[in-house]
C-alpha cells in the first residue's frame, strides 16, 4: 500500500478569512510536486443542545472525519482567534481525538497552524500556540515560518514565525494582504516539503 501524500487542511471559518487562508495554504501545498491538499472544516458548535449540524455542509469544504487526521501525511491547522484561543468548534473536534492519540496515529508527522484575528495585536500568536498544544501531545512534529520567508519582516498586516496569520479588522471585511497570501503559500508548501520527505 502506497504512503498517503494528503496533506490535511483542516479549519474553522466564522466570517471567511480564515476559509480564504485554508484555500491559499492549499495552493502551497499543491505547489510541491507529489502533494495533495485535503481541505476539511468542522462544525459550529450549537449552545442548543438540540441543534445538529447538517452531514453535509452547505458550501465550502466538506466536515472532517477522524479517519482524515488518520490518513494524511501533514496536517495545516486553522482557526479565528477567540479571546487569544483557538475557537471552540475546532477545539470540540480536537478533543475527540482520543482514540487516534490512544494508537499514536499523528505521532512523527508534520503540523503547522494559521490564524485570523479582527485586530493586530488580538491575539494572534497565543491563538497559533494554543492550537499547537493538542499536536504536541500527538506527537507531532511543529513547522514554522523561518525568517527566510522576506514577507515576515515587511508585513504590516499578519505574519508570525509560529504560523500564517491574517488582520480581518473590526468588521472582518479587510482583504488578504499580498504578503499575508505568501506568508500562507509558503506556510504550505513548507509543510507539504516536510510530510513527503518524512513520508519517504
Amino acid at each position: 500500500m502506497t504512503a498517503s501524500r494528503d496533506i490535511l487542511v483542516l479549519y474553522y471559518s466564522q466570517y471567511g478569512a480564515v476559509r480564504q487562508m485554508a484555500q491559499v495554504v492549499a495552493r502551497g501545498v499543491e505547489s510541491v510536486p507529489g502533494a495533495t491538499a485535503r481541505v476539511r472544516t468542522v462544525p459550529r458548535v450549537s449552545a442548543v443542545s438540540e441543534a445538529v449540524a447538517p452531514a453535509v455542509p452547505d458550501s465550502g469544504a466538506p466536515y472532517a472525519e477522524l479517519r482524515d487526521l488518520e490518513e494524511c501525511c501533514g496536517l495545516v491547522l486553522g482557526s479565528p482567534t477567540r479571546f487569544g484561543n483557538m475557537a471552540a468548534a475546532l477545539k470540540y473536534f480536537l478533543d475527540s481525538t482520543s482514540g487516534l492519540w490512544l494508537k499514536g496515529a499523528l505521532t512523527g508527522k508534520p503540523a503547522a497552524v494559521f490564524t485570523s484575528t479582527a485586530s493586530l495585536h488580538g491575539g494572534q500568536e497565543t491563538t497559533l500556540i494554543s492550537m499547537m498544544l493538542p499536536l504536541l501531545h500527538h506527537g507531532m512534529l511543529l513547522v514554522g515560518l523561518p525568517y527566510t520567508e522576506a514577507e515576515l519582516m515587511s508585513t504590516t498586516g499578519g505574519g508570525t514565525p509560529y504560523g500564517a496569520s491574517h488582520l480581518a479588522g473590526a468588521a472582518s471585511d479587510r482583504a488578504l494582504t499580498d504578503d499575508e497570501k505568501k506568508l500562507c503559500f509558503a506556510l504550505g508548501k513548507r509543510l507539504a516539503a516536510v510530510a513527503l520527505k518524512l513520508a519517504q
